[in-house]
This record gives structure tokens, sequence and C-alpha cells, in this order.
């Protein structure tokens, strides 16, 4: 028996090590600041203090730079069940991505290697029991199944030591990785977010209280709440990427675009500093591509093009994008689709085509989707029929292949698919069917939360049905329509000078004032002056 429990706990080390192997080199040392955690377990001193280090870095979901050093803290202690415990922690993904078969495999293991060894408390046994559940029935359990699986027994934990901050933290975060994108009562995001606020008060430099409050709070309707962790994160983990980036999550949610291009150009820099060292040059780390994501976003909302331009074809020079994440793919669809469909570019939109790097798009059929509905939206605008025609049936394939396994993402693509069709129907001079395709869409897309991989969709869909009802003179219905949008999506370019436009067409001079000052405000630091700013003045001049 002893014989079997070393061979399995060799194996397990020996399979982490060969997946972490290349990154020890580029590891942060041990005075890099991530955060302070204390998460008492029954292992040594030294694995102990090791141990409080990696969980800091779970905790701001650095998966890797993680895995690296919970396999320390077996190097150190070889009977630390809950160093491997931390292994299958740090593969997989709550709020980020499903994982990989290979993670499923070295999450599996060392979840059997941590059972096996057994925790030397009850409470260590309860942790490894709970982490064992989402990785039990992998072969015949979705993802979801699983990590509702594991929210319930991370209830347990919670309930059962009550003085366990650490416990408390990872059930909030399991709240939030379980929440429903169609419960716009955010209920389970609260909860967490009340048992995240008293923690925050005490621990005020613990990374995954601040985090999991920023993800808590990442819906309209709440981001104002989200602002004091906002501003905290960053500098409590300031050596780690995405602590850097995660800000942005309340700046964009807020309007607050040049907090955003802050947080994410220092994010940014890191990730490409990490993935110099980690990976090589001309390979793009899935992380700094979401933060270039958010990046394109805020600076297309101050008209910053050039800026935008530049990040297009950052993505156009990369060989290669890893891991293949649907972080990773959704950014390299988004950036040249936003860059195009946000500047109403339709030539730019109707020529767009796929990143060249290597990706596994067919995994991620719904990022694929979205630069045929780029291509669909200006193929309608420039008035080729049959080339809008081609690409709304490819949405229409990718949402009926897609609904019976991911029906988030496939009513994503529906949003898409009838915002398409509604411009073609408006092409082909189908009006009153047009405006009925994009209220749909924007009822759909309502409906729904967007997914944290994003700082919001191509473009809303009402604000579209905006710019639809000021080209059919109906200006109070176009304004009602931007005024919802900037509700949910405030400091919008597209949608504050479609106000503006709007509200001067119906005769509201207080409005068009005010939406006219805003835009000026917006593009105060845009790339010279532009058409909408030159308006805005005229209008100005006329009063």
């Amino acid at each position: 028996m002893r014989n079997n429990l070393r061979a399995l706990l060799a194996a397990s080390v020996s399979l982490w090590v060969m997946t972490a192997a290349a990154q020890d080199e580029s590891r942060p040392d041990e005075s890099s600041k991530v955060g302070e955690v204390n998460f008492a377990v029954s292992c040594g001193l030294p694995a102990q203090q090791k141990f409080n280090r990696a969980v800091a870095i779970l905790h701001s979901f650095w998966y890797e730079e993680a895995g690296s050093a919970f396999n320390d803290v077996i190097k150190t202690d070889p009977s630390c069940a809950m160093g491997y415990w931390g292994i299958a922690m740090s593969n997989w993904h709550p709020l980020w991505s499903p994982p990989s078969a290979e993670e499923l495999s070295v999450g599996s293991k060392a979840v059997a290697a941590a059972a096996a060894l057994g925790g030397r408390t009850e409470r260590e046994r309860d942790y490894i029991d709970a982490i064992s559940t989402f990785y039990r029935g992998s072969e015949t359990l979705d993802h979801h199944a699983r990590a509702v699986a594991y929210e319930k027994a991370m209830e347990k934990v919670y309930l059962r030591y009550p003085d366990d901050k650490e416990g408390a933290i990872f059930y909030a975060l399991a709240l939030n990785a379980t929440a429903s994108p169609s419960d716009r009562t955010y209920s389970s995001q609260k909860k967490a977010a009340q048992i995240l606020n008293a923690i925050f008060a005490e621990q005020p430099n613990h990374p995954g209280v601040a985090h999991y409050l920023i993800h808590s709070y990442d819906s309209a309707p709440l981001a104002e709440l989200g602002l004091p962790a906002a501003i905290c994160y960053s500098k409590i983990a300031p050596s780690v990427p995405h602590a850097l980036h995660m800000p942005s999550h309340i700046f964009t949610r807020l309007g607050k675009w040049q907090d955003s291009v802050d947080a994410n150009r220092a994010s940014l820099a890191a990730g490409q500093d990490y993935a110099l060292r980690h990976y090589g040059a001309g390979v793009a780390w899935d992380q700094s591509l979401h933060a270039m994501d958010y990046l394109e976003y805020a600076y297309l909302q101050l008209g910053q093009d050039h800026a935008a331009k530049e990040l297009v074809d950052d993505v156009d020079a990369f060989r290669e994008a890893t891991p293949a994440t649907p972080a990773a793919a959704y950014a390299m669809a988004a950036i040249p689709a936003r860059y195009a469909v946000e500047r109403r570019d339709w030539v730019l939109a109707a020529n767009l085509s796929l990143p060249s790097a290597t990706m596994s798009w067919s995994s991620f059929p719904w990022t694929k989707a979205m630069i045929s509905y780029a291509r669909a939206l200006g193929a309608a605008r420039t008035g080729d029929v049959a080339g809008a025609r081609m690409e709304i049936e490819q949405l229409q394939s990718a949402h009926d292949a897609l609904v019976a396994r991911n029906k988030y993402w496939a009513d994503q693509i529906e949003v898409q698919r009838l915002a398409a069709a509604s411009m073609l129907s408006h092409a082909q001079g189908r009006d009153a069917d047009a405006l009925s395709e994009l209220t749909q869409a924007s009822d759909l897309e309502a409906s729904m939360e967007k997914n944290p991989v994003t700082p919001g969709g191509i473009v809303p869909a009402r604000e579209l049905l905006g710019d639809l009802l000021l080209e059919l003179n109906r200006p109070a219905q176009a304004l009602k329509a931007y005024e919802q949008t900037l509700a949910t999506d405030p400091n919008r370019l597209r949608s504050v000078y479609g106000a503006a436009k709007a509200a001067a067409s119906a005769g509201d001079a207080a409005a068009a004032k005010t939406y006219y000052q805003q835009l000026v405000f917006l593009e105060s630091h845009a790339d010279g002056e532009t058409p909408e700013v030159a308006e805005a003045k005229a209008y100005f001049g006329q009063q």
C-alpha cells in the first residue's frame, strides 16, 4: 500500500513538473508583490510560507505561476496534502475557461494524491473533498454541473468553519462562477459581495477579496459599488498582470475610459514581458489578449483610433496564442471587429478575416461568429446583399450547432444574427422587418449579462436600433434607444453622438446641448478634431 502511495505521489508530481518546468525561469521571486494571504495548514513552517504565497497567486488567476508555486510547496514538504489541493485548484478556472483535457488529467491526479495522503485535519480533508467534487465524473458530467457541485461543497466548508476566512472567500468565488447570466437580480453576486465586504474591512490587502468583489459587481446596476475594490486591487498585487487589468472591469462599466486605458496598458506591459520570457517572441499570452480587448474598447470610446489600430496590427502580427482559451480567441476576433464596427467603417467590416495566429477557432465557435457578424453588417451597409445573406447563414449555422451545448453563447450569436438580418432588411427597403428584428435583438441582449471574458459585445444592438430609427427620421424614438444604451453602457461614444443628433433633430435643445458637451469631453484627447466634434461645435455656433 505504501509503495502504491509513493508511486501515485511521484506520478502526480512528475506530471505537474512536466507541465510547469518551462515556467520556472520566469517565475517572480519571493519578494514580488502578490498580496497578503494567511491560509493556515498543518504543513511545516517553510511549506506554510510558500503555501500562503501560492494561494495569493491563485486568487489572482495566475494559474501558471500558482501551479509552480504549489509544486514548490510539495518539494518543501512532500507530505503536505494541501499542496496537491493547490495544484488541483490551479487547473480549473472559475470565471475564466473550462480546463483542457490535459488540465483535467493533472487536476484529477493531484486530487487523488491529496486524498491518498489525507489532510492532517478534518478541515483540510473537507477542502480536498470539495475540489474532488469538481473533478469527479468529468467524463460524463459537464463543466457547469461540476462547478455547481463544487459550489455546494464549499458552502458546507463555509458553514462548518465560520472563522475560516479562506473558506468564505473561495465560496464567494464559487458563487460568482455559477451565477446565471440571465439572473438580472444578481442574487449570487450580491451574496458573494456580502461575504467579501465583511472580510475586506479586516483584510484590506487580500488579493482574492478585492478581485472577487470586482467580479461580484461587474454589472451595470452594481458597478459603482465595485469602485473601492477596483482602486485597491492593482496596489495589492502589482506584480500580477491580471491584477493590474481587473480594475478596468469596473472602469468599463462606469465609462471611465482613461482609467481603463491606464490599467490595461500597465497590465499589457507586464503581461508582454512575462510572455516574452515565458513563451518567446511572437506568442500572445491569453491574459494579455484579454487586456488588449478591454484596451481596444476604451481607445475607441475616446476617439483614439491610431492607438486602436496599433492593437489591431499587433493581433495580426502574432503567430500563436497560448494557452488556447476562450479569452484568447474572443480577444483576437473582437479587436479587429470592434475597430471596424465602432468606427462604422463598413467597407473594412465587410472584408474582415480571422487573424492568422494559430488558434483552435472551432473550439470556440462564438468567437469566429463575431467576424461573420461584422462582415454581415459591413456587407449590408455597403449594398452587398448576397454577401450579407451568406454571412447571416453562417451565423444561423453557428447558432444551431451551439444551442444544445451552450445556450448562452448561442443566444449571443442569435442577437448578432437578428441585428445583421435587420441591416439586410433595411438595405432591401423592408424597414418594418428591420425594426422588428433589431428590437428582438435588443430585447434578447438585454435579458443576458455580459460574460467576464469581454468588456461588451461588438456593438450594442439597441445602439444599432437608435441608428436605424435616426435614419428613418424617428429622432424621438432614436433618442430613447440611445439613452437606454447609455443607462447600461455609460459614455459609449457612438451612443452619446447618436443621442446628441437625435435630440437636436427632435427639437430637444437641452438634451442636445448636454450630449454634445459630453461628446466633446469624451473626444478631448482624440486623434485631432473628429467630424463628430466639428458637428458639435457647429451646433453650439447655431445656438
